[in-house]
């Protein structure tokens, strides 16, 4: 019989009972399974319980620690088949890498401050650096302090829109205030790095290419020359640059593309060769030049031959123990235990960093020396 007009659809019939009961049952194995396969591999990864600590959930090093133990064997051509689909379909470069445009890529870290980075943490900086060049100064050592623009203030028409925090964008003229009434010296790169229209950074890298470091290195010169009494009797060998070759990007490579076939990542940057060396006589009995100009940098002092070009300007080798990764203090850190026995010759220490380390939350090494001097 057919249903009257206007009445109701008839319900269907209903489920007997217990049918749920296998489906469920599935869902519950397979979340077990998972269980038991995610603790078994951060067994087997056996990961370090500094990795695990309160301070580290805060600046996502412990996610990032067992979100590594948790990768499967296939994970890796998994990660690259889906960072070159996010690029070439969406524009997408993923968490930590902005695309501009055309094809110039930034590092979002220098665009507005990670999680674990308050107000506070300029302060806690400044304080750091009020200690350690005190206790250079009490050493006889001089300090001069560079820091390297961020790639997106100065690269800014390739931006492309891409906003940055204002508050952090401040820090960096914050700190040249705070060096000031210090009396601490330091190099302003701002100006210099803003002059022209070349590039002075890669297009796919954070670092300053040939161009931008050739600049930085002449102004962090005119700026210790003074320091050091006048320039050295050095002499250099400055080879003329070669034929651009493709240069791999860290921007690329934190994209999760580095193993992209070309047509599915940004196109690589294009840089000559060059050498830029000391002179030597060739001798056996050569003295070794006395050593008085140490590099304490980040990545920057380790890209593009800035310590050389850097040396050549003042007329002496630059002891560059600069570290990828240094961050803000890194390789003073690292340094500071040996300044006993640091040449007796040595008159200053260039301490480099990037603006963007500015805002990065506290490392270990940095809460240590501010427990310690409190």
């Amino acid at each position: 019989m057919s249903a009257r007009p206007g009445a109701p659809a008839p319900l269907p019939p209903a489920a007997p009972p217990g049918a749920h009961r296998p489906t469920a049952a599935l869902v519950i194995a397979l979340l077990v399974v998972g269980l038991l396969a995610g603790g078994w591999m951060l067994g087997k990864a056996k990961i370090p319980a500094a990795a695990l600590a309160p301070a580290r959930w805060a600046d996502g090093e412990a996610g990032r620690a067992i979100n590594e133990a948790l990768k499967l064997p296939v994970q890796a051509q998994a990660d690259l088949a889906t960072a070159a689909l996010r690029y070439r379909l969406l524009g997408d470069l993923g968490p930590q890498v902005a695309l501009g445009c055309p094809d110039w890529l930034f590092y979002r870290d220098g665009l507005r401050p990670p999680p674990g980075a308050g107000e506070q943490v300029l302060q806690q900086r400044v304080r750091l650096m009020q200690h350690w060049t005190t206790q250079l100064k009490a050493q006889g050592v001089q300090v001069l302090v560079v820091v390297v623009p961020d790639k997106s203030r100065i690269e800014q028409a390739h931006t492309c829109g891409l906003r940055h925090s204002t508050a952090m964008r401040a820090r960096l003229g914050q700190w040249q205030q705070a060096l000031g009434a210090a009396h601490v010296a330091s190099t302003d790169l701002l100006p210099v790095l803003q002059q022209g229209t070349a590039p002075v950074f890669f297009r796919t890298d954070v670092h300053m290419n040939r161009i931008g470091a050739q600049r930085a290195a002449d102004a962090v010169a005119a700026s210790a020359l003074p320091l050091l009494g006048g320039r050295g009797a050095q002499a250099f060998e400055v080879g003329a640059p070669g034929a651009a070759k493709p240069r791999m990007g860290d921007l690329i490579v934190l994209a999760g593309l580095e193993k992209a076939p070309p047509a599915w990542r940004p196109a690589l940057d294009r840089e000559p060769e060059q050498v830029i060396a000391p002179l030597r006589s060739g001798g056996l009995l050569d003295d070794t030049p006395p050593v008085e100009v140490l590099l304490l940098g980040s990545s920057n002092g380790r890209r593009s031959l800035f310590a050389e070009r850097l040396g050549n300007a003042l007329g002496r080798e630059v002891w560059n123990q600069s570290l990828d990764g240094g961050q803000f203090s890194g390789a003073l850190l690292a340094a500071w235990p040996q300044r006993a026995q640091w040449p007796p010759t040595l008159k200053l220490v260039v301490w480099e960093f990037s603006e963007m380390a500015l805002s990065l939350p506290l490392t270990d090494g940095e809460q240590a020396t501010l427990a310690e001097i409190d």
